[in-house]
């Protein structure tokens, strides 16, 4: 099983993407979800202690299976052997080195541990850090970031968290519903999301780039479906962006007919959009269009994939807890064009 895990963590859990565009305008790499091609302290280190500790372990499989081959050859069964071989019973020597040397070996995995685990998992945040709370979702998550002008607001955004490159964010980790577990490899070891429970975590990007990951716990039939995207931005584009999240809905009169039918049906009662609706239980759409993907990242944000999820969401993520609300062409182009003017 521990060699599954290992396996999986270098594999790619995502197609292949090009270069991409921020909202700013700035080309930022797609980095995999690789645990072998850190970005930060905290991923430099759990690659570290992965790197030693699967050497120790290679070198006790090669000492281990070369002792059994050499066996296997030097006390093979010739022609005219006859009977059991010479048994021996109690070697003090034998019997002393391997009590001392797997001894000796777990001692060491265990000090590599702790100081690991001393240095990444902190009670309190690192100085300086940026504060975010992660909230996880069947099947997405929801970001509530300081507000930069309010002390006692908060702003709230779905499925890409944006972060300044080198500035360590402290995350509070909490579950709407069932355990989750967030997991960006390149900058941080995973750590659960447990309903009724806060759990936490740091990191720091130290480049920018779009890092990807994923729910790594079992939590529903599209678990495999909610992706993680962190942007780490340069610091001057983050505060941009966070002021733009913190704006109100823009009040576009050329869609009111879209905005009426939205605010008619179940969309307001689950959706929130400063000034229109204020519901809870699924995204906020206020600036739905500074995000680039849909469906916590399974699919490019267009007009076509936005029309395509509003009228059945079962298509492109099935067994998701939005329903097909059966609208006419007419009513689908409307409400479509009203959600393209929320940037």
């Amino acid at each position: 099983m521990a060699l599954l895990v290992a396996v999986l963590a270098v594999l790619p859990c995502h197609a292949a993407e090009p270069v991409i565009c921020t909202t700013a305008g700035t080309e930022l790499p797609v980095v995999p979800p690789h645990m072998f091609e850190p970005a930060g302290p905290v991923s430099d280190e759990v690659q570290s202690m992965a790197w030693l500790l699967g050497g120790i372990c290679l070198g006790i499989f090669v000492v281990v299976e070369g002792l059994l081959v050499y066996s296997i050859v030097k006390f093979r069964r010739r022609e005219g052997d006859r009977g059991e071989p010479v048994q021996l019973f109690g070697s003090n020597p034998i019997e002393l080195a391997w009590t001392v040397v797997p001894t000796l070996i777990v001692f060491t995995l265990a000090l590599v541990t702790i100081r690991v685990i001393r240095d990444i998992d902190r009670t309190t945040p690192p100085e300086g850090a940026m504060c975010v709370t992660a909230i996880g979702h069947q099947w997405w998550w929801e970001y509530r970031y300081p507000h930069p002008t309010d002390p006692t607001g908060e702003v709230v955004v779905a499925n890409e968290m944006h972060v300044p490159v080198g500035v360590p964010i402290w995350v509070r980790l909490e579950s709407a519903d069932v355990i989750h577990s967030w997991w960006v490899p390149a900058l941080a070891g995973k750590t659960d999301l447990m309903p009724n429970q806060t759990n936490r975590l740091w990191f720091r990007a130290d480049t920018p780039g779009i890092y990807l990951g994923q729910c790594a716990e079992y939590c529903g039939n599209q678990h495999a479906g909610m992706l993680l995207r962190v942007v780490a931005q340069p610091e001057a584009e983050y505060r941009a962006w966070l002021a733009g999240q913190a704006a109100p809905a823009v009040d576009d009169r050329s869609v009111s007919a879209g905005r009426s039918i939205f605010e008619s049906l179940a969309c307001s009662t689950c959706h929130a959009v400063k000034g229109v609706s204020d519901g809870a239980f699924a995204p906020d759409l206020t600036h739905l269009m500074s995000r680039t993907t849909i469906a916590s990242g399974m699919a490019e944000l267009d007009r076509d994939t936005l029309r395509s999820w509003i009228d059945d969401p079962q298509v492109l993520k099935p067994g998701c807890n939005m329903p097909s609300l059966k609208l006419s062409p007419a009513e689908l182009d409307a409400v479509t064009d009203y959600l393209l003017t929320l940037k």
